[in-house]
């Protein structure tokens, strides 16, 4: 990922745990890494876990920022989030769910959507 797209990617994911806590999320964890990839903010929203993927893009043109979450990428968050749950335990019986938060930057300006409950899997 070049410099521009990492500032730009660290920026949202601060845009958006700011949103998600405005909107009553309460944020347990940032950047969940392991050796299949990253969870981006893990959650909860009232009783639900909730795992956010945040994509993001410069201006309004190109692609929508959901586009970037294809198939593929639902499979490993799954993966990722199975992973969570086996070495956290407590959360195991919580109902769970994955959302989308989708940034735009425009100038100064952010625009902010959350798609809740953006795709599920086949738990």
């Amino acid at each position: 990922m070049n410099d521009g797209r990492k500032v730009l990617g660290t920026q949202a994911e601060k845009v958006a745990e700011q949103y998600l806590q405005g909107i009553g999320y309460r944020i347990l964890e940032r950047n969940v890494r392991s050796v299949r990839g990253e969870l981006d903010l893990v959650a909860m929203h009232g009783e639900t876990l909730v795992f956010c993927e945040v994509k993001s893009r410069q201006g309004t043109e190109g692609l929508h920022p959901g586009e970037s979450i294809h198939v593929r990428k639902q499979s490993r968050l799954i993966r990722l989030a199975a992973g969570y749950l086996q070495r956290h335990p407590g959360y195991a019986d919580l109902p769970c769910r994955f959302d989308a938060v989708l940034i735009w930057k425009t100038g100064p300006s952010w625009r902010v959507e959350v798609i809740a409950d953006a795709f599920r899997p086949g738990w």
